[in-house]
């Protein structure tokens, strides 16, 4: 049942994302794993604390999340499954796993960055860009700006839409939560700043290793796609993944961002600011680094049809499984 679930998943995402009515009644189940994570932070990463003992504290809340969320997703998963009569308990699974999928909103969140630079210039640029990426954004031109978008698209084409994905197939509804409760304790503490070092040393690495597979296929859609797309060159996206990926900083961020750079002929990553500190990093292909806002345009059609060929190699899964 879980490939039909995941189908379900992405349709209604998809079509719907998370309605922006139910955000401001209740919040999202990522924001009530936040929580939890960020009052653990609060209570057990004091800078008193040893570097040992904060890093086991952060062991303990990057646990509480996960225990937390399997709580409430195994009683759940098992409650609709066991006693609401099908296709309802496949259409009720897909409902509640669709939350845990960003196709939607990571699309409109980097197409306003474009929409941004087009209506208000570079000053509109930075303001939506610092919505989407952790870097400094105050002094970037529109260059910086095309180019931090592009690459948080094709970051979280793996993070957002390609890993749960991939655990909700393997595991369901409960595997898919706890894929986001680890997600989201690295995106909250596994930094390497002073304060998050010992405390976001597990979430980070756990992060690292659940996001192993995914970033790859990340990559191979983002080929395909460039593959199927006029105007985007896949044998590049090829060349760049098999030359760059493995030198980012991230073990996986690099295969998404190396793929959309050559697709693109764009250079992606390199040298960045995060809160002051010059972060240089590997460049991600070798076309031009003058990225515009008509760039971001094009990314987000291969992102679109990355989630396309997604979706149908789902349905194909879904399909070898019913016959």
């Amino acid at each position: 049942m879980y490939p039909l679930t995941a189908l379900v998943a992405m349709a209604l995402d998809a079509a719907c994302g998370y309605p922006q009515w139910v955000f401001a009644r209740i919040g999202h189940p990522v924001s009530w794993i936040g929580r939890l994570i960020a009052w653990c932070e609060g209570h057990w990463n004091a800078p008193r604390l040893s570097f040992a003992q904060r890093r086991f504290n952060g062991i303990c809340a990057l646990f509480a999340a996960i225990i937390a969320t399997a709580t409430v997703c195994i009683p759940l998963a098992w409650a609709i499954d066991s006693l609401v009569p099908a296709p309802f308990n496949v259409l009720l699974l897909g409902a509640a796993a669709s939350t845990l999928i960003a196709q939607r909103s990571l699309y409109d969140h980097v197409s306003a960055v474009a929409n941004a630079i087009d209506e208000m210039g570079i000053a509109g640029g930075r303001s939506a860009v610092a919505q989407i990426v952790g870097r400094d954004t105050g002094s970037l031109d529109e260059a910086g700006v095309s180019r931090a978008a592009i690459e948080s698209l094709a970051e979280n084409c793996s993070d957002g839409v390609v890993a749960p994905l991939l655990w909700l197939l393997i595991g369901g509804l409960p595997a898919v939560g706890v894929y986001k409760a680890i997600n989201t304790a690295d995106s909250m503490i596994g930094h390497k700043s002073d304060r998050y070092l010992a405390f976001g040393w597990a979430a980070a690495h756990l992060d690292d290793l659940v996001n192993l597979p995914a970033s790859r296929l990340s990559a191979l859609f983002i080929i395909a796609a460039a593959a199927v797309l006029p105007g985007t060159d896949a044998r590049a996206a090829v060349r760049a993944v098999l030359r760059d990926a493995r030198h980012h900083r991230s073990p996986n961020a690099g295969w998404p961002e190396a793929a959309m750079a050559g697709a693109l002929g764009l250079r992606l990553a390199g040298p960045r600011v995060y809160g002051g500190v010059l972060i240089d990093d590997h460049w991600m292909g070798d076309g031009r680094r003058e990225a515009h806002a008509a760039d971001i345009g094009r990314a987000l059609r291969v992102f679109r049809t990355a989630c396309l060929l997604q979706a149908a190699t789902v349905a194909s899964i879904a399909c070898a499984t019913i016959i």
